[in-house]
């Protein structure tokens, strides 16, 4: 094997010096490194379109210093990243050194994993701003109307193992057993140092504890902590069911309530790496540590319009709550809203037809017999009903699957996107955002050359 030393001495005559020039024939300007029309030349365009001062506005001043990077180039490699499915802040700092695409976009700059990982938690919030720039930006080119709509929710994994959850019956039992162990812990170290004092006097310190009891002491504290979130979210949960603490019976039907006011279910659960994820079932991987995220879809051209990420398993009142953010952030109402059997419930259905939208939500699962209700107690829902019966109807509705179905199909078959790189609920929101804006970006590069 010819080793490496001396290996230029080898070649014939010339060769060298051929090498040497053709090295510089690259193009000085490095976006002429990727073909007109690449997918990075869209990002890099559309950014700099896009207002990006809040993400300037924490460098202002002396905190100017602390920006070693231009905010502009990093929007661009974290929306590239996303749009092309690398999402973990150390893939993105080695495609910064690998990959054409990411080289033109950090224009030959090459920051650090850590770097990278604090400037998108320092920003989620601001990505929101941008998510929404770009849909005003659809707008405008006429890419989008806003007269159809239709909402789908899908859990993604949370940055937490289920396995690090624990249920409220297990928490009492635990805390239970801890406080015991503790206490006998205790004791034993009461009794060495009474036994130490007798034998070396009192001059020693003795005052640290040890290792065994902070261990149960850490165990401890954070078991009581979450047996107060679970509490806490469970008195929240009855005073939305209008249940008034010192009821002991269900006034409507006079029987015994199963549970205290504010007493969770004994099979509630909370994990302890990230309290806000919850345990939901998914369609593939059975019951998971997950968020519930939510989209709603604009029926033009499958363009995400609004965004919304809950710990709930079910998509109970998200429906509501996502036509408000279209209303507030847009000025912009529905004719038609599409949604499945997740969202039906009276009250909902009471308030699209209130605001005069038509709205085809699915009264019952598909493929099993739907329980027509009462004309005179849920007549909302009873018309939903009579409505979805019809051929048009059913005709409408079935438009929802392809229309939102999609592109949560898209995020996560397309750009890979399945699990959440932060932890809690606000960061986790922030990086939905992400995520939906990511493909919003991805999806207007055909859209706008069409």
């Amino acid at each position: 094997m010819i080793g490496l030393t001396g290996f230029g001495d080898r070649l014939q005559p010339g060769i060298g010096d051929r090498l040497h020039r053709n090295a510089q024939l690259l193009a000085p300007d490095v976006r002429d490194w990727l073909p007109e029309g690449h997918f990075a030349h869209h990002v890099s365009d559309l950014v700099d379109g896009l207002d990006l001062r809040a993400f300037y506005a924490p460098y202002e001043g002396d905190g100017r210093r602390n920006a070693p990077y231009e905010p502009r180039m990093m929007v661009k490699v974290l929306l590239y990243g996303y749009a092309t499915g690398v999402f973990s802040s150390r893939g993105m700092a080695r495609k910064l050194e690998e990959d054409v695409a990411f080289r033109v976009l950090g224009a030959g700059n090459f920051p650090s994993h850590r770097t990278l990982c604090e400037f998108r938690r320092r920003h989620l919030e601001e990505f929101k701003g941008l998510f929404v720039e770009v849909v005003c930006l659809a707008r405008e080119v006429g890419l989008l109307s806003f007269g159809k709509l239709s909402i789908d929710g899908t859990k993604v994994r949370a940055n937490a193992s289920k396995r690090k959850a624990m249920s409220y019956g297990r928490m009492g039992e635990e805390e239970r057993r801890l406080e015991g162990e503790i206490e006998a812990l205790l004791k034993q170290a009461r009794d060495t140092d009474a036994e130490e004092d007798a034998r070396f006097g009192e001059s020693l310190r003795g005052d640290e504890l040890p290792e065994e009891l902070r261990r149960r002491e850490d165990r401890l504290a954070a078991i009581v902590a979450a047996k107060a979130r679970l509490e806490a979210a469970q008195r929240e949960a009855d005073d939305a069911r209008g249940r008034r603490p010192e009821w002991e019976r269900n006034p409507k039907g006079g029987q015994p309530y199963k549970r205290a006011y504010g007493e969770p279910d004994e099979k509630a659960q909370s994990n302890f790496t990230d309290p806000d994820s919850s345990i939901m079932k998914t369609s593939a991987e059975g019951f998971q540590q997950c968020y519930n995220a939510q989209v709603a879809v604009d029926g033009e051209h499958q363009l995400i319009v609004a965004t919304e990420l809950t710990s709930n398993a079910n998509d109970q009142g998200a429906m509501v709550g996502l036509l408000d953010e279209v209303k507030d952030t847009f000025d912009a109402q529905p004719e038609t809203v599409l949604a499945d059997a997740g969202y039906c419930n009276e009250r909902d259905l009471s308030e699209l037809e209130a605001r005069g939208i038509d709205g085809y939500v699915a009264p019952g699962r598909e493929g099993k017999k739907t329980v027509n209700r009462d004309a005179h107690t849920h007549p909302a829902t009873h018309r939903m009903v009579e409505k979805l019966a019809t051929p048009a109807g059913r005709e409408r509705y079935a438009q929802r699957k392809w229309l939102s179905e999609a592109p949560n199909g898209w995020i996560k078959e397309v750009l890979g996107f399945r699990r959440f790189s932060v932890r809690g609920l606000n960061k986790a929101r922030g990086e939905w955002d992400l995520v939906c804006l990511a493909l919003n970006i991805k999806r207007l590069q055909p859209l706008l050359a069409a």
